[in-house]
Order: C-alpha cells, then structure tokens, then sequence
C-alpha cells in the first residue's frame, strides 16, 4: 500500500522542489506583501545541510564560494540518574542516562554556484564531539526552474516534516520524542523537488537506505530507499524562514501549511549476525534496536525488514504565535530473521503538537510540546516539554534556550537528541548555539 501510495504521489505531481539556501535575517516583516515573503522564505529540501546567509568568499561569472557555519553548546542531565526499564519481552534493562557538557554540533558550509548559476554545489564538513564522529559530504544541485531542481548528494528521507530544511529553527536545538521516533534519517540519494502551481510544493527522492551514518558501501544492500513529501501554503506562499518553529518575523497575515510525506525501505542490520548491528536509525518502542540479536524473540536476529511510515502535518503563524502538528502511522513488516519471531508486523501510531509565543517580539519566545505514542507493545510512551529561547541579537542567529522534558517510557533512543531508550523521568537542557 506504501509503495503504491508513493507511485501516486509521483505520478500526480509530476515536477519537483527548488532547494534554495536560507536566508534567516529577520530585522524586517515578511509579510509586507505576499510576493515579497514568498521570495524571502523560499522552499528548502536540505534538512540539516541547508546552510544559512553566510559570507562571500569569492564571486566572478564563471562560480562563486560562501561560507557559513553553525555551533552548539550545550549541558543535559537526565533524572534520576539511576534507572532501569522492562522492554516488551519482559526483560529489565539498564538506562544509560546522561550528564555532561558538551560542545555537541559543528557544521560548515562552503556553497556556490559554478559554470552558470543554475548549477549549485555544497560541501558540508559535520562534526558530533559527543560521539566522535566527523564527516565531509556534500549535494549539487541544477535548478531548471521553479517547478525543478534536480539534485544528488546526502539528502533526507522525507518521513517527517522536520527533515526537510526547518533545522535549526526548533523550539530547543533537537526533534522531540514523537518525530525522532518515527522518521527516517539521512543517506546518499538522487532528489527532485520544486513547485509546479503557486504555493504548491513536492519533494522526491531515492536513497541508498534511510540512514547512511554509520553504514559503509561494503555493508550495503541492493535496496533504497523511496520517499515523497507534498505541502502547500494557502495564505501567504511562505511559513517563514525555513518553515521552522517560532514566529520572530511576527506575521500580520495568517501564515499556514498542510503537508503530507511518506516513505519506504527495505532496511538491514548492515552487519554480520556475529557483531551489533550498524544501522541504528529504527527503534521499538521500548528503545530497542529490532536488529539487536534477540529484540523480537529470544534467539533470532533479524537480518532485514520492510519500514513504512507515513505522516501529516498542519501548522499556523500569526502576530508571534506559532501553532504546529503531525500526525504518524509506521510499519516494520516483512521480517527476515534466523529464528522464529512471534509476529509478522508491528505497526506504531503517534502525533506531537507544538505551540509557541513570542512574549517579548524578537527577544524572548516560550513553547511547549506534547507527544504520544499508540503503540503495538502498548507501553503508550509520551512526553511533555516546553521551555524558553531568548534571542539576544534580534535575529534566529543566536539563541540562548532552556528546555525542559517530562518523559514516559522513551522510544527514541540517540545520543545526538534528549533521548535514552526507556527513559523516564526529567531532562534538562541548557544551550546556546550560533548561525551565520
């Protein structure tokens, strides 16, 4: 149904998504007129590679050079120090909990165009101290016009919203609960993406799985990784820079976008039977790995399984308040494994709902979020978080945020989010992180 579903959504849309590179000032108001906030805010596909304004190097007819860059500081401590959790086979499980302070995130962009302007490229240099992983990748792209961009480099899966160019514009510097349970991640690809009618948009795109960290071309199936997403934005053509969370550019007009994505893949351990798993992208929703040696039945491993999600979202800004949510069903079928397994799908529902004020305009924003998760193992996590970002240049390029999380029962499980598998208790976060 997925795959078919996906084959719809090809054929009607039929062009594809302009990846254009932010532009996060927001000294003036979007909303002067409708033309000039639909140019202001353009569409981006790049996830967490979109970079910002930057600086120019370099500039002559033949190519150009920009640089921008992103930094993260921040301390987390997740309560109580000293737990442990049952996972669905009745098993008792340690939760490795942390408190730390950590330069957690770099990244550096060196974008341009060369030969015509139409031709894009970006190289992206990311680093995670937290778990000593640097990596130098990149995407070029070819803009034949507002209704496509054709482009091929690291690009995401289109699960969830919040892959799709919004980062780092969150209410804190990480996904919450429900949306980092549910997405795909990031790999090697060929994408298209544009908008063919006004204020109607798409985003295609074929990976090689639906996360390449971690997993080497020798690891490697012969499979990929199909995704879609299609939205619109009625009112105004625009739902700020980068769609992200929070509303310092303070909308006279109603700003809204509704928004569907879907995806598919046949996934792998990546990894022989006799070693832990290299794909670490999907969870249980007690946090385990399903490739874990054991997950789903005492003595199976299970080598490849069918993941099909989809999602829905809808979201709102006007005159500093922002309102957003989505809506998840995920599937793991089709299992591949070296013993008996007790079940043949799991299927996980699930939504979060944000909302987010701006009580001083420009400085200061407060927001909360809720998720839930309506699970096969009926363990029914959730969450409640909120906290504050303060803004001090007036602009979304620096922010100071302290965020609060009330969890049940963790499914997500990374070290780059808030989240260990099984958690529950308190989280909290403090940060500050820069974007130029």
């Amino acid at each position: 149904m997925m795959r078919l579903s996906l084959a719809l959504a090809v054929c009607l849309l039929g062009a594809v998504p302009g990846a254009l590179r932010a532009q996060d000032e927001a000294g003036r108001d979007p909303t002067d007129t409708v033309k000039a906030a639909e140019t202001k805010f353009p569409n981006n596909i790049a996830g967490e590679f979109t970079p910002a304004k930057g600086f120019d190097l370099a500039k002559t007819k033949m190519a150009s050079l920009n640089i921008s860059f992103y930094g993260l500081f921040r301390y987390m401590n997740q309560l109580p120090g000293n737990q442990t959790f049952v996972d669905h086979l009745g098993r008792v499980r340690q939760v490795k909990t942390r408190n730390d302070l950590n330069w957690h995130r770099t990244f550096v962009w060196l974008t341009g165009f060369f030969y015509v302007p139409k031709f894009r490229y970006n190289i992206s240099l990311w680093s995670l101290p937290t778990t000593q992983q640097t990596l130098l990748f990149g995407n070029l792209q070819y803009r034949f016009n507002t209704a496509a961009t054709l482009g091929v480099g690291i690009a995401p899966n289109l699960t969830v919203r919040s892959v799709q160019g919004s980062w780092p514009f969150w209410g804190s510097s990480d996904r919450q609960m429900s949306e980092d349970f549910f997405r795909g991640g990031f790999s090697s690809g060929v994408f298209l993406t544009g908008q063919p009618i006004r204020r109607w948009f798409y985003n295609l795109s074929v990976n090689t799985n639906i996360s390449q960290l971690g997993v080497t071309a020798s690891n490697d199936t012969r499979d990929f990784a199909y995704s879609a997403s299609v939205w619109t934005m009625p009112t105004t053509g625009e739902f700020g820079p980068r769609g992200g969370l929070g509303d310092l550019e303070y909308h006279r007009t109603v700003a809204t976008r509704f928004g569907a994505s879907i995806g598919h893949s046949r996934e792998a351990r990546y990894a022989n039977d006799s070693v832990p798993p290299n794909a670490t992208q999907i969870k249980l929703s007690d946090g385990v790995n399903p490739f874990d040696a054991g997950a789903l039945a005492p003595g199976a491993t299970v080598q490849k399984l069918d993941y099909d999600e989809i999602a829905f979202d809808a979201g709102l800004k006007y005159r500093g308040f922002t309102f957003q949510g989505e809506y998840y069903v995920r599937k793991l079928s089709n299992f591949l494994a070296t013993g008996a397994l007790p079940l043949s799908s799991i299927v996980d529902q699930g939504f979060q709902v944000q909302g987010m004020h701006m009580v001083v305009p420009k400085k200061v924003a407060v927001y909360a979020t809720y998720g839930y998760l309506a699970d096969k193992f009926r363990r029914y996590p959730w969450e409640l978080s909120g906290g504050v970002s303060v803004y001090p240049s007036g602009t979304r390029s620096w922010r100071l945020n302290l965020h609060l999380i009330r969890i049940e029962r963790s499914p997500a499980a990374s070290n780059f989010g808030f989240y260990t598998a099984g958690q529950s208790g308190t989280t909290i976060s403090l940060g500050t992180d820069i974007l130029l």
